[in-house]
């Protein structure tokens, strides 16, 4: 089994050869020739020392990301081959007989040396978006959100985790369906509870303070048909400088929420067009699609991990010393299986994503008649983050939720032609 260990250090070196090589190298950062001198060209609202870090910071970004997608992979395939997983079953079992606490003390231990791994590689890109000027946040707070991060990710992993291993001990061949079953109220939940308990560990909310925007807002919402009653501001100017804002939460914790970042740095008409298109999300039903398709993906990401578990166990089990499938021991080619799968899946993920965008910007133009404002506001917006208008087609495909904000630029400016021109001809008769 160490060959297998052997083999993923050469691919990964040959991995991070072409990737540097890419980014660095086959990749054009410019924009087409007929997006030139447009609303879309980064020259027309970007100041050259913009441009600059924008192009060094994309490279770096890219790079960080790219480089450690396999890394989760590399790291439980070497727990499992120089027998970690082992180990840790055996230490887990001689503290008590109670197999609960097992799953606890062998999850607790496995969470925290994958955590304490993959905290460097967090800091570097913590350091970098602090040196390009997008993060203002102390490494006391941003060690602080990352704990957090740890234990609420640990606990709702620690629950899903001792399910799925009673059900697996139980129906070692069916586990996958009583497990996708009870995770479709547990999705729902999560979703409900995150505006009013999961989103506050991190940040103060509190109803925003520019009672004129907000009047604004609330009549957007009702406009839209959105049972909206207040509009929260987040103080998120504490940690960074890049601009956001968001329509979650289901039934009454539906909330609509501004990052404070947003309302210093954009005009009120673009915060509203902003805004509109969050609504679109909630219009559309995006939401509840999004809902929908995490437990579609769920049912078949289950199946097929219980499938190539029994497989995985029944020909390397005894050399991994794996007794069987609900051995804890597993528990990282489960997790190995489960991450491997959810990144075939992102490309599927993120196309849909880009039409739910597409149709949110959209349903802003229609609802607010001011493409124009969008425009400004996807400028800043990219301009403040130093964000690439035109990103490689690799990164678009693999970590693209929205198009890009050329095509989004693109778009609006036929829109606001299409409306002046119709202005014009309305006039004329």
């Amino acid at each position: 089994m160490k060959k297998v260990a052997w083999w993923f250090i050469g691919i990964y070196a040959l991995y991070i050869v072409l990737m540097l090589l890419y980014f660095l190298q086959w990749t054009d950062p410019g924009v087409p020739p007929d997006v030139k001198g447009t609303a879309a060209d980064p020259e027309m609202f970007k100041t050259d020392q913009q441009l600059v870090l924008s192009q060094e910071l994309n490279n770096i970004q890219n790079l960080l990301s790219f480089l450690t997608i396999p890394l989760d992979w590399g790291i439980y395939l070497f727990i499992l081959i120089f027998g970690f997983s082992r180990w840790l079953r055996n230490r887990s079992e001689e503290v008590t007989g109670l197999s609960v606490v097992h799953t606890v003390i062998y999850f607790l231990g496995l969470s925290i040396l994958t955590f304490l791994i993959t905290l460097p590689i967090n800091y570097v890109g913590h350091v970098v978006s602090v040196n390009y000027g997008l993060s203002v946040q102390p490494l006391s707070d941003w060690l602080r959100d990352t704990l957090v991060s740890f234990w609420v990710n640990w606990i709702i992993s620690l629950i899903t985790v001792v399910t799925i291993f009673f059900f697996i001990r139980k129906y070692p061949k069916r586990w996958w369906l009583p497990v996708w079953l009870l995770s479709i109220p547990f999705t729902i939940f999560l979703v409900y509870i995150q505006p009013v308990v999961i989103d506050p560990l991190y940040n103060d909310f509190k109803s925003l303070s520019d009672g004129a925007l907000k009047e604004q807002i609330l009549n957007l919402a009702d406009k839209a048909d959105i049972p909206a009653e207040n509009v929260y501001e987040v103080d998120k100017s504490e940690e960074t400088t890049t601009m956001n804002a968001y329509v979650n939460g289901l039934g009454s914790n539906l909330r609509i929420v501004l990052w404070d970042t947003t309302l210093q740095k954009l005009k009120d008409s673009e915060v509203l067009f902003t805004m509109a298109h969050e609504m679109g999300h909630y219009v559309k039903h995006h939401l509840l699609y999004s809902v929908g398709g995490s437990i579609v993906g769920m049912l078949i990401g289950l199946y097929l991990t219980s499938q190539l578990l029994l497989r995985i166990v029944r020909r390397w089990g005894a050399r991994l010393g794996i007794k069987g499938p609900g051995d804890l021991a597993a528990l990282p080619v489960i997790l190995l299986i489960f991450s491997v799968l959810s990144f075939a899946a992102q490309p599927v993920q993120n196309a849909i994503s880009r039409h739910a965008e597409h149709e949110a910007d959209k349903y802003a133009v229609q609802l607010t008649q001011e493409p124009e404002d969008g425009i400004n506001s996807f400028q800043k917006m990219t301009a403040n983050s130093l964000s690439p208008v035109n990103p490689p087609a690799l990164v678009k495909f693999i970590s693209y939720g929205h198009p890009t904000m050329m095509e989004r630029i693109m778009y609006l400016e036929k829109m606001k032609d299409r409306m002046d021109d119709n202005k014009k001809t309305g006039s004329e008769e």
